[in-house]
């Protein structure tokens, strides 16, 4: 892929080809931005648990301190699982199949991408997904009643 140069305040439109380099380039740096702030953010985490007192001689303070270490680590495991759909997104684009549903082939469309750059699916296939979902998380329920 060669190196693309995005224009000044460069936002993609309808009105280009889609996916064409300057969307792909936009996107790839909005997902590596993205990404470098995640991490930035687990970072903190770390260096925050490191310097956490642990030994609270207060029991109320000590459960405190751990709630918020869980939530905090409850937090990071849902930013790495996200890392790695940047990951994929990003691998996507070097192999030409971002911005396409992956159950359709048809595009994403540019809206949905700006909202959440790592959508494999297009609204029509998630809603699809979705809905198998709740259907079955609904008879999973009965079943069990």
């Amino acid at each position: 892929m060669d190196k693309v140069i995005l224009p000044s305040g460069y936002r993609p439109s309808d009105d280009e080809e889609y996916m064409g380099s300057l969307q792909l380039e936009y996107f790839r740096q909005k997902l590596l931005k993205w990404r470098e702030d995640l991490l930035e953010e687990s970072r903190e985490t770390l260096n925050h648990l490191k310097e956490e007192n642990w030994n609270e001689p207060d029991l109320n303070d000590r459960a405190s301190v751990e709630t918020e270490t869980t939530t905090e680590l409850r937090t990071r495991d849902r930013y790495r699982k996200l890392i790695d759909k940047i990951e994929s997104a990003l691998i996507r684009i070097g192999n030409g199949g971002y911005g396409y549903c992956e159950e359709t082939g048809e595009a994403i469309g540019i809206k949905r991408l700006e909202a959440r750059p790592v959508a494999t699916l297009c609204i029509e296939a998630q809603e699809r997904h979705e809905n198998y979902e709740r259907t079955h998380i609904d008879e999973d329920r009965l079943d069990k009643a």
